[in-house]
Order: C-alpha cells, then structure tokens, then sequence
C-alpha cells in the first residue's frame, strides 16, 4: 500500500465546520494523518463494482419479496408491510447507502464485505473532511473520488423526477418540504443529518430539522412539526430499530405510507439490502461471482470464515472462525442473541503495522465516492477514518 503523510486538520477547524468527533475515547485522532494513493484505474474499479453490486442487490431484493423469504433475512414482521409497500411505489427512491469492500488496491480483487444502505455513517468525513485535507496540505482537492455531496443534491432531485435526468426538477417541484429528524444527543448523527438537509435546501426543498421526539404522527394525515406537514421526512434512525423499540410507530408509518400522506427516506426496502443476510441470496443467485464471497445462515465448514449478526454495528458480535471451527478472534456487543450470518474470511489490504483497511464506498443513483476506515482483523467502533488521493 502507499500511504502519504499529510498535516492533520486543526481541531477548531473541524469544530467550527461541525465536524466535532474527531477525537476518540482514548484521546488519539480519528482522522488519520495519513491518505491512501489510489490510481484512476483502481477508483474506477470502485466504482464499476459497487454499480454492478447494486443490480444485484436489487434483483436479490426482488427475489426475497417474490419468495416471501423476510423470516430468512431476519425482517421484523411488523415491517414487512412497509418493505412491500415502499418496494412497490417508484416514488420510494433510496437515497444513498454505503458499500463496505475488502480489496481493491495492489491488484487485490474487490469483494463484497457488506451494505450499509439505511442508516450508513462517515458522511461527513467522506464528504468534506477529505476535501479539507487536501487542500489543507495544498494538494489538488479534485484529485478524488468524491462526488458524495454532489451525488445527495442530484439525488434529492430524483425524489421529483423519479429517474436519472434531473434537469426539468424545477418544471415537477411543487413546494414539497423534508422534515429531517435523528435521535437527541448524539452530535454525529444530529451534524451529518443536518449536512443531508443542505444537500436538500441546495436543490430547492424547504427543510427542517427536529429530533424524533418532537414529531408528531397521524395515519390518516401524514408527519407534522410545529403544526407544518411534511411530504418527506428523513430519519437517520435504523428501520429495525423502529421495529424492536417503537412498534406502535412502526404500525403508524405503515399507514401512513399505504394512505400516500408522507414518504420515508430511506425507504423501509433498503432493510432488505442492510440486511447481512442478503449475502447468502446474493450468493444463492451468482454463485462464485468475482465481487462476492460464499455466504451461508450455518458456519462454512472447512473453511475460515465470519460470523457476524444479521442487523449488527460498529463491528459488534463477530467472530473469526478459523477451518478447525475454532474461534480466533471475537468481539462483544448487544446483538448477540441476532440471527447471524457466515461469510467466508477475506484478508483485507493490509500497511506494514499490519493494519487493516476497508474501502466504503457511497452510492447515491450510482457510486459517487470513496473513503477507507483502518484498524484490527475485525474493524469496531475504534476504526480511524482514512482518506485517499488518486494518482
């Protein structure tokens, strides 16, 4: 791997621009002072994998509808309804999502780590912290992929003009307003929410920001704040989340949707491919395809793998099983009593410390840009954020 230092961001920089988590627990930075070299050929690849990852994700999405296989794929039956409805209507448009991938750099072949297509985090590092260091450290800003906030206002579009052309979005809008909501307290969600409602406002929309507590909900009505009804509201809250703690809303929200007064974003389908089961269909249905790794809801015998939970985070309850059944490496975490799925193990590119690096790419109509998170054999919550250059 090639890695160049670089001068790090000064903190009251980040603070002043919103980006406040730049530290971790244990008082080391979380943005590294180092980037990634990537060559165009390698950031195209990227991107022409996460594209075509994205097909078959829906066709797998498809599939599991088709089949009725939501108990497979570990959807909470009080979503299922909501899955089928917003699958249904092409007014449902997935915003964005953020493909996890192992390999890609030094001819090592790209594979399918996982996608994190609901609630997926490190917006605001992708989207301006690496622009920020590399002008910091006078290196061209352009030289990246990284098209992420660009890739939000086409998108924000899409939700008018419902397909890759956006440039009659004027002519279609008609005043509709996006009521963005995360949860109190937590600064990075409540910051990244806010960058996802400019993106918004950039387009045109009328945007507001409250935290879920202070909306209101009605089934026949729709979504209000301080009295104003919102055609759209986006919540950086996890579908099954709502499912497990806020049942009643769930019921609500489904009604909502199936009387057409308010569209959710991300739509409740995009729990199909946030899923980690949808690995073992994705595998079922391109069995041995180059950007995948075998996949199956038992342990892969013979064969080093991981487990991990259907719906987990931040690297949480996995497991590193080696050929022998024996476990080599685990983590804790509260989704141990989740469904869990068994990926075959895949060496991730790895520096001279032996670090790990994982390629997160967004995807927003089609991939839009590139970052890299660094840590042990099990990425967790203690991952640094890398940021890259192409060359």
């Amino acid at each position: 791997m090639k890695l160049q230092k670089i001068e790090p961001l000064n903190k009251n920089f980040m603070e002043q621009i919103g980006f406040s988590w730049h530290t971790d627990s244990d008082e080391s930075a979380y943005v590294s002072n180092e980037i990634i070299e990537v060559s165009q050929d390698e950031a195209e690849a990227y991107y022409q994998s996460v594209n075509e990852l994205y097909d078959m994700c829906v066709a797998a999405a498809q599939h599991i509808i088709d089949n009725n296989l939501f108990h497979e794929v570990g959807i909470p039956f009080n979503l299922v309804e909501l899955v089928k409805e917003s699958w249904q209507n092409d007014v449902h448009w997935h915003l964005y999502g953020r493909f996890d991938l192992a390999g890609g750099i030094d001819g090592k072949p790209i594979k399918l780590i996982e996608f994190n297509a609901d609630t997926p985090t490190a917006v605001f590092e992708t989207a301006i912290i690496q622009w920020a260091m590399l002008k910091y450290n006078k290196m061209d800003e352009n030289s990246q992929f990284n098209d992420l906030y660009l890739g939000l206002v086409e998108n924000f579009k899409r939700l008018v003009t419902l397909n890759e052309d956006t440039s009659e979005f004027e002519k279609f809008y008609e005043g509709w307003k996006i009521l963005f909501s995360c949860v109190g307290g937590n600064t990075e969600d409540e910051n990244t929410t806010k960058l996802l409602a400019a993106a918004a406002k950039e387009t045109g929309f009328y945007t507001d920001f409250a935290y879920v507590n202070e909306v209101s909900f009605d089934d026949e009505e729709g979504i209000f704040y301080n009295g104003e009804n919102y055609e759209y509201w986006f919540k950086l809250i996890p579908w099954e989340q709502i499912a497990v703690e806020e049942g009643e809303l769930a019921l609500i929200l489904k009604n909502i949707l199936k009387n057409q007064k308010a569209i959710v974003l991300n739509p409740a389908y995009t729990l199909l491919f946030q899923s980690k089961a949808i690995l073992k269909i994705l595998w079922d249905l391109y069995p041995n395809h180059p950007l995948l790794l075998r996949a199956d809801d038992k342990a892969l015998s013979g064969i080093k793998c991981v487990k991990k939970p259907v719906f987990g985070r931040e690297g949480a309850n996995i497991s590193i099983i080696e050929a022998d059944g024996s476990v080599s490496e685990k983590t804790d975490g509260i989704y141990d009593e989740n469904r869990a799925i068994y990926q075959e193990f895949y060496e991730f590119n790895k520096d001279e410390k032996g670090q790990s690096y994982q390629a997160g790419v967004f995807f927003a109509f089609e991939g839009c840009a590139l970052g890299f998170r660094k840590g042990g054999q099990i990425l967790n919550n203690t991952s640094k954020f890398v940021g890259h250059f192409i060359k």
